[in-house]
């Protein structure tokens, strides 16, 4: 198995919280900047989707902090996309030091928004692979 998508990023001084840890919230942006830039790489823009008529949106996210980061620090944020058979799919991302610890692993439950219909997308991988010049970026 081939390793998930992956993006670099320094943890910066003023994202850290009183204690020099990384503030929670910005595990948060780490990850969606590792989904857009995933997006981007497959060859799908923001302004494509809209075109589309459609948006992605997070249903549900789950993140399991596992080891301290600190200013400085190098990671590589992860990303993988599991597709089940309805409107929603799981993406599965890590949040790894330069030296392969696992900080953060976070889970979080998204799908496709009808922009005017306000209901999700009946299947979000057709979507994907439409607008995608490379699918095989979300498992597809």
């Amino acid at each position: 198995m081939s390793e998930p998508f992956s993006v670099r990023v320094t943890v910066r001084g003023y994202e850290t919280d009183v204690q020099g840890h990384l503030n929670q919230a910005v595990y948060l942006n780490y990850a969606e900047h590792a989904r857009w830039t995933l997006l981007k790489a497959a060859g799908i823009s923001q302004a494509g989707l809209v075109g589309k008529g459609v948006g992605p949106v997070t249903l549900e996210t789950t993140i399991r902090y596992r080891r301290e980061l600190l200013a400085g620090d190098e990671v590589d944020v992860t990303c993988a996309f599991e597709w089940g058979a309805g409107k929603t799919f799981t993406i599965r991302q890590e949040i790894r030091r330069a030296d392969g610890t696992v900080a953060a692993e976070i889970s979080a439950v998204a799908g496709l928004l009808d922009l005017k219909d306000r209901r999700l997308v009946a299947d979000p991988r057709t979507v994907f692979k439409e607008l995608g010049a490379a699918p095989n970026l979300f498992g597809l």
